[in-house]
């Protein structure tokens, strides 16, 4: 169990993807806000990040209604999205680098069923040293048996901050979340990702320039 504080540079961290998303969605009504965690760390089974991302989705009702919901996150955030996901508003998650436990029984205990029925997109750098891109894939092997609407894009040669492929990383965002929440298409990869079978809609190479002329 931790009760320390929430850590600054995760708040910072997710600042640039909440801003490109609603950069990019500016048009469509997109609001994007980052949630302030009560703590750092999982805490076990309470699971407290997961209940701060259900609480966010809680809070986004209260504020603007009957809207579809995508919940995104990095790092912890992108388990916690996956955990939320079954929230009745939440109709997509976006989870970039997640963290998932390496203990084999616990990796199998990771729940999936909640994913059923939402647009799922999950991106990982492999040579990510902070989150292991194996697990991910996994987690998402085993999404992809209840939910066919689930895909995973690699970024080779990345880390754990996606620092080199940035742009693509965050068209590749914009692009799923757009097309989760007010039904644009998808660009040509991401369909062709969601429509293939494991494991080639699970380990989906991010081209490099993917964004600078997506066809609608």
């Amino acid at each position: 169990m931790s009760a320390r504080r929430p850590s600054p540079l995760a708040y910072a961290g997710v600042r640039p993807l909440a801003r490109s998303l609603a950069a990019a969605g500016r048009a469509d009504g997109l609001v994007a806000h980052v949630v302030r965690y009560r703590g750092r760390g999982w805490n076990g089974s309470d699971a407290r990040l997961a209940a701060d991302a259900t609480w966010a989705a809680d809070e986004v009702v209260r504020r603007y209604g009957d809207v579809p919901v995508c919940l995104a996150g990095i790092d912890m955030g992108g388990r916690a999205a996956l955990h939320a996901a079954g929230h009745p508003a939440v109709n997509s998650v976006l989870a970039v680098a997640p963290w998932l436990p390496d203990d084999d029984v616990a990796a199998a205990e990771e729940p999936v069923k909640q994913l059923a029925g939402r647009h799922v997109l999950i991106v990982h750098g492999t040579n990510d040293e902070r989150t292991d891109p194996e697990l991910s894939y996994r987690l998402a092997e085993r999404a992809k048996k209840v939910n066919r609407d689930t895909c995973r894009f690699e970024v080779h040669s990345d880390g754990h901050s996606l620092r080199q492929h940035r742009p693509e990383v965050l068209a590749l965002a914009a692009d799923f979340v757009l097309g989760a929440l007010f039904g644009r298409g998808y660009a040509r990869p991401l369909a062709d990702a969601l429509a293939a079978p494991p494991p080639l809609g699970l380990r989906m190479p991010l081209a490099s320039g993917f964004g600078h002329a997506l066809r609608r």
